[in-house]
């Protein structure tokens, strides 16, 4: 158990992915996301999201990230943030997204 103060401490916001790329370095397959934050600009994620998702679909999806994690590289990407999703029952990752009323930066509390 943690206690609240901690899960407070997330900053969850949300953003319109506005580019994907693919991610051929990748050990498991992932796609490299430019997210559109709103005023609080744009920040880069990657995500093993393929099995689910094509590039296509990804783009201008809306979704919630948590953005003030340290920025962690993977092989030479730099993730600024973590994309929240969900597994199905077949354990493809579903993304968490919301509608487009939300705007861009919007906090989840």
């Amino acid at each position: 158990m943690i206690q609240a103060e901690d899960f407070y401490k997330l900053q969850l916001q949300t953003g319109t992915i506005i580019e994907v790329k693919a991610f051929p370095r990748a050990h498991i397959p992932a796609f490299q996301l430019l997210i559109d934050f709103g005023k609080d600009g744009i920040k880069k994620s990657s995500a093993r999201i393929t099995e689910k998702y094509t590039m296509e679909q990804l783009l201008f999806k809306k979704i919630i990230a948590v953005t003030n994690l340290p920025v962690k590289q993977i092989g030479n990407f730099f993730s600024e943030c973590l994309v929240l999703g969900a597994p199905s029952a077949s354990g493809e990752i579903n993304l968490l997204t919301v509608c487009n009323e939300i705007k861009d930066g919007a906090f989840v509390n």
